[in-house]
């Protein structure tokens, strides 16, 4: 009769039910409604989030035309032929005025011919790690690694993204037993809090540790965009390791179950299911990959909206 009842088919026997039941498999119908139109609503919102940087991204790939060689801008510079690349490799870094809030970062030695990144995306977002896919920097340290999932989880743009999913898990009533009003936005906050610092510990640090894999975002700033997007979403899976070579991204999909799993430990009883633990840690593995769009297309981005550095050789993060 449950079965009946979830999916909304008639029974062909006749079966009188207790009052009770009814209105167990009403509230059952209920509960099950709503976590089904909640999932819904969270991956329309990363597929929201997505679009912002992919719609911009699609526009930049549509304008990017081949410039002659040995043209000349209005400034008397030799122009490259390759949009992506300059004859000059501090022209990008000194376009932008130093300590301005979309300032590429200090140039890494033996950096590749890449769009510039900075540290963080709009201010807020942070972008520590991504890097020139032609960069060749030395494995990471335990420490280093340990050093990363600190910044992405203390700095001060860190909590820009738990505040907003605090707000539209408030909004969607994501979990009733935290009531309503300030109260309930604040356990909605450290909650989201806690479960963004889990997550980055065990995808950056932890795994990593322990499966010998490189934390790090190689951007691959060339191309047409749907080659680009479809790389950047696939480095949810893959990976380098520490010795340089594309692995499977097990601190990805292993760290964000492991954190997702732990999550059951500080939500009210209620919430603690498989169906629960399994959108947590595929919504996890989702606004990575997400991520990973933006780190790619950032540069471009930021030169589009805010004319920063153009997307050139050298400055990376």
């Amino acid at each position: 009769m449950l079965l009946f009842a979830c999916f909304g088919v008639k029974p062909s026997m006749n079966v009188d039910l207790s009052p009770l039941d009814a209105n167990f498999m009403r509230a059952l119908i209920f509960r099950e409604t709503h976590r089904a139109v909640h999932s819904l609503a969270r991956y329309s919102l990363g597929a929201t989030l997505l679009a912002f940087f992919l719609i911009p991204g699609g526009r930049l790939a549509a304008q990017q035309n081949p410039i002659a060689v040995g043209s000349v801008s209005s400034s008397g510079v030799a122009l490259a032929s390759d949009p992506l690349e300059s004859s000059d490799p501090q022209a990008a870094q000194q376009s932008t005025p130093p300590g301005a809030p979309n300032a590429p970062a200090s140039p890494s030695p033996g950096a590749g011919d890449r769009a510039p990144q900075t540290r963080r995306i709009l201010g807020i977002i942070p972008n520590f790690r991504a890097i020139s896919t032609d960069e060749k920097l030395p494995a990471q340290s335990a420490k280093e690694k340990f050093v990363t999932a600190t910044e992405d989880s203390f700095d001060y743009s860190s909590v820009f993204i738990p505040l907003a999913l605090a707000g539209y898990s408030q909004l969607t009533n994501a979990t009733p037993e935290f009531g309503t009003g300030g109260v309930a936005y604040g356990r909605y906050l450290w909650h989201a809090a806690v479960d963004q610092t889990s997550e980055n510990y065990m995808v950056e640090f932890v795994m990593p540790v322990l499966t010998h894999e490189d934390t790090r975002y190689y951007t691959l700033g060339r191309g047409g965009f749907w080659k680009r997007t479809g790389y950047a979403l696939s480095r949810a899976v893959v990976t380098r390791s520490d010795s340089g070579k594309e692995v499977f991204n097990a601190s990805e999909v292993i760290g964000s179950g492991a954190s997702a799993g732990l999550s059951s430990l500080y939500y009210p009883a209620g919430e603690r299911s498989f169906g629960n633990t399994g959108e947590e840690w595929g919504l996890d593995i989702g606004i990575d990959a997400a991520s990973f769009v933006a780190k790619e297309f950032w540069p471009d981005i930021n030169h589009w909206l805010f004319h920063g550095a153009k997307p050139s050789a050298g400055t990376t993060q």
